[in-house]
């Protein structure tokens, strides 16, 4: 992989696993371009985030559903600071706990605790899949999003199916690149100065995009992706490109994590 990456200038907009990703690419000749678009930090109030801890440990939830890993990290840390996570941990060994992925996967075995449901694959449409093969009618089901925006196609499905739902948001994006260095990241991209930029998460590419239209440069975008390679992590990220009318040229095939990416990247320049 050293000879097709050699000389590869790619861009990364992660932030929270940054020189995780950077130093697998550079150990395979490429050259990186940091630029992390979104940073994640705690939810700011606390408060609505210990009620639902809470509410579970009071035995309010039949199910609970992790989107992500970083959101039961999160969790257990709110529970910690409020003198909780033993409570919490012990009531997570009792409710059937359902993942999209294989990251909240980890971070459950990290309490020694494992997925009681996971789902089919790794996305909304597979968690639904999975759902609909369960009789979901009476069920009090937890459910942890990311970011602060509802996921209102699975939450309208459970209530379809008959399923009261308790949503929990512990963490928020924050921009985390001023404007101007994201700028100069799509100029660059647009004049053929970048090979690839890779993204690990969706709010990355809308962060983007935010900055072009509030520049008035979406034009210039539009040719940066036209110029520049894109690898997404997952298929998450490849829908959110795909909404906004781009593709990801190199995707991971099954595990949905930084080593693969960064071998599909490899694979996409052999």
């Amino acid at each position: 992989m050293a000879d097709t990456l050699q000389g590869k200038r790619i861009a990364l907009a992660e932030a929270r696993e940054l020189d995780l990703l950077a130093g697998m690419l550079e150990r395979e000749g490429a050259t990186v371009v940091r630029c992390p678009l979104v940073a994640i930090k705690d939810a700011p109030d606390a408060a609505p985030v210990e009620a639902w801890l809470r509410r579970v440990i009071a035995g309010k939830c039949d199910d609970v559903i992790f989107y992500t890993g970083e959101g039961l990290r999160r969790l257990v840390g709110f529970a910690e600071r409020a003198v909780l996570k033993p409570d919490f941990v012990t009531a997570l060994g009792r409710v059937r706990k359902i993942t999209r992925g294989p990251k909240p996967v980890k971070a459950l075995r990290e309490q020694g605790l494992e997925p009681d449901l996971t789902a089919a694959a790794p996305t909304t449409d597979g968690l639904i899949a999975t759902l609909s093969q369960q009789n979901m009618s009476g069920r009090a089901v937890g459910l942890q999003i990311y970011g602060q925006e509802p996921n209102e196609r699975l939450v309208s499905y459970l209530k379809g199916a008959g399923a009261t739902v308790d949503i929990v948001a512990p963490y928020v994006y924050a921009s985390d690149t001023e404007d101007a260095r994201v700028q100069e990241l799509i100029a660059d991209m647009a004049a053929g100065k970048i090979d690839t930029i890779a993204f690990t998460s969706s709010p990355q590419i809308r962060r983007l995009e935010e900055v072009a239209e509030k520049a008035g440069t979406s034009t210039v975008l539009a040719e940066a992706y036209r110029r520049t390679r894109v690898a997404a992590v997952g298929p998450i990220v490849a829908q959110e490109l795909a909404a906004r009318g781009h593709h990801a040229d190199a995707m991971p095939e099954t595990t949905f994590t930084m080593k693969p990416l960064v071998r599909a990247i490899g694979r996409m320049f052999a």
